[in-house]
């Protein structure tokens, strides 16, 4: 039953250019009364960020399938390209998604930025990351989002076909340093803290463990 109102809201959110949709159209298209509804979701809120997670199910399980290749940096900016075309293909669900209005933080956010974060960290473990891990993540996802939401919004002033690669390029190139470059701008605090992070130092406790993070946070590139 739970699923079967989850893709009705689903349809329902396709149809609707402002992602607004009404619990009695829900129950119309699922054929269930509002009480038996209201029993699986404490209200229209969490309605729709369940809808949202349901519809998000896709792209995220194409994500969790895509093959890690060699080249992280390749898979983050594969991975801006995916968030951008999921956007178009989807964008009463991904306005939805990113909207104020709504309280509950649908579970696919959070997966999300999970999955750049795991990314970000393989650059920095190559030792190609040149901001904090945090930061370079904070900074892809404000860029990826902000793109995404303004050609859902202004597509009419935001035609350029390859405006999302240039600001791809230029975030890439602001939290990554070039693989063959002679002058290594990376943070090798960032390097080795993020490598720590995922295999920690055998024979240390965690208080000394957690001390060396927190040295190695310090010494990090500052950024401004």
């Amino acid at each position: 039953m739970e699923t079967k109102i989850l893709e009705a809201a689903a349809a329902l959110l396709v149809e609707s250019p402002a992602g607004d949709i009404s619990i009695r159209a829900v129950c119309e298209a699922a054929q269930v009364g509002a009480p038996t509804l209201y029993r699986l979701f404490e209200n229209k809120d969490a309605l729709l960020a369940a809808a949202v997670d349901h519809g998000f199910e896709r792209y995220l399980a194409s994500k969790r399938a895509a093959v890690v290749s060699d080249d992280p940096v390749q898979d983050l900016r594969d991975g801006w390209d995916s968030h951008v075309a999921f956007a178009l293909a989807q964008p009463a669900c991904y306005k939805l998604m990113y909207s104020p209005a709504l309280a509950s933080r649908p579970e696919a956010a959070a997966e999300a930025h999970r999955m750049l974060i795991a990314v970000i960290e393989r650059i920095a473990v190559a030792g190609r990351l040149s901001v904090p891990v945090d930061r370079a993540a904070q900074m892809v996802m404000a860029a990826n989002i902000g793109l995404a939401l303004s050609l859902l919004y202004r597509p009419d002033v935001n035609q350029d076909p390859v405006l999302s690669n240039s600001l791809r390029e230029a975030v890439v190139t602001a939290i990554t340093t070039n693989a063959t470059a002679t002058e290594a701008a990376a943070s090798p605090a960032t390097t080795l803290r993020t490598r720590l992070r995922q295999t920690p130092p055998p024979g240390f406790t965690p208080a000394e463990t957690a001390l060396l993070h927190e040295w190695l946070g310090r010494l990090e590139i500052p950024t401004t």
